[in-house]
């Protein structure tokens, strides 16, 4: 590697990352977790009182913080881009602690439904912010250098670590939460590069200096496999972002499987390829109600064969049909349903969260994904009777 190269690259990225500590009122804090999970929480009930590190909350406030994760301005009006999961917590506060160290109010303007991308905006008193230009994935190279920057473990800010670009187009199975099934991501780029607890949502950027990704995910188990979602995802976001205020996604409003020659055998299909429409669970149906596949007629157990024309399998699913197709677009379906095709005229609407769920019958066993808090809670905790309880939030 180019130490000199390097070295420049990171002198030019650095002031435009940031940490992003996520807050909460201690009131709704207490009511989530137990005592032995946050011990130097109050006890109640005429218990001692441990009370809370003077660097976790504030007396006049009775804000706790309760994780962090990173993230990086990408316009000088105080644009910043993060992973969704980051931010998902409902009732949750986020600061921005830029490079220079001041800390600023965070507002989340919007989220992508599909993409683990969030968009934040911060207003800084002292102008104009320093921001990294994003690049284009799609021009990397197997081997090429790349550098992760983050919040590592929540405590040390702006870590740096280099590698290469190990892969491309790779997809992962992650779970948002305990609740949710496992969603995929998909065009990831893979990089020998550590990504740790913390570092969601900061870039992943090339030695011209410009961000090429966003660091999403770690697998456990195993050495030096991270993933980042490509720049594009999120230069499509920022667009929307200026232009509507918000990202504008379609969706369908379906749960499907892939189906392949294992399912074929396993359901008696008559085919192996295309996309079995398939409920999670009682509550949770295959067609979603009142969603733009339930008003075009798709129903559970259908098979979408084909989307105008083109193939539906394990290379073209119906996640990667909302990459080329926008809100308003109209597809053409052709669905196998009791055996014979139809065909399906859907018009699709805009989406304002994870409404396609892809059911991932064979996640990897061996390997625990974890692009940690919202694609997953998962670093920093403990295992009690086996169930995984969080300590402290970290996204990475």
């Amino acid at each position: 590697m180019d130490e000199k190269k390097i070295i420049k690259t990171i002198e030019r990225v650095m002031p435009a990352v940031v940490s992003i500590a996520i807050s909460k009122h201690l009131e709704a804090v207490e009511k989530e977790n137990v005592a032995d999970i946050y011990p130097f929480l109050p006890a109640g009930h005429g218990k001692k009182q441990k009370g809370v590190p003077a660097e976790k909350a504030s007396d006049a406030s009775d804000i706790i913080e309760i994780g962090g994760g990173s993230g990086f301005i990408v316009d000088p009006k105080g644009l910043i881009l993060t992973n969704r999961h980051v931010v998902s917590g409902e009732g949750e506060e986020y600061t921005v602690i830029t490079d220079s160290g001041e800390k600023l109010p965070a507002k989340v303007l919007s989220c992508d439904p599909i993409n683990d991308v969030a968009v934040l905006k911060v207003n800084s008193p002292s102008g104009a912010l320093p921001f990294i230009e994003l690049g284009d994935a799609s021009k990397l190279q197997l081997g090429e250098t790349v550098l992760a920057i983050g919040n590592a473990l929540g405590i040390f800010r702006n870590t740096v670590s280099a590698g290469i670009v190990s892969g491309l187009s790779r997809s992962i199975s992650a779970k948002g939460d305990p609740k949710s099934p496992p969603q995929e991501l998909r065009g990831l780029i893979q990089t020998d590069a550590a990504i740790n607890p913390g570092n969601s949502g900061g870039p992943l950027v090339d030695l011209e200096g410009k961000a090429v990704g966003i660091n999403v995910a770690v697998v456990f188990g195993a050495q030096s496999i991270s993933f980042a979602i490509p720049a594009q995802a999120a230069s499509r976001d920022l667009k929307d972002v200026k232009s509507y205020g918000h990202v504008r996604r379609p969706y369908l409003g379906i749960r499907y499987v892939i189906v392949d020659g294992n399912l074929k055998a396993r359901k008696n299909l008559t085919v192996d390829y295309g996309a079995l429409i398939t409920k999670e669970s009682p509550e949770a149906a295959g067609v979603i109600p009142e969603s733009p596949a339930e008003k075009a007629g798709l129903q559970e157990k259908d098979i979408i064969l084909e989307c105008n024309g083109k193939k539906i399998d394990a290379k073209y699913a119906i996640d990667d049909i909302f990459e080329t197709f926008a809100v308003g677009d109209t597809l053409k379906f052709r669905v196998l349903r009791n055996g014979k095709d139809i065909d399906v005229t859907v018009r699709l609407l805009r989406s304002t969260r994870v409404f396609e769920v892809r059911l991932a019958l064979n996640i990897w066993s061996s390997m625990i994904l974890s692009p940690c808090d919202g694609v997953n809670h998962v670093s920093l905790c403990v295992k009690k009777n086996n169930a995984v309880i969080r300590r402290k939030r970290l996204c990475a």
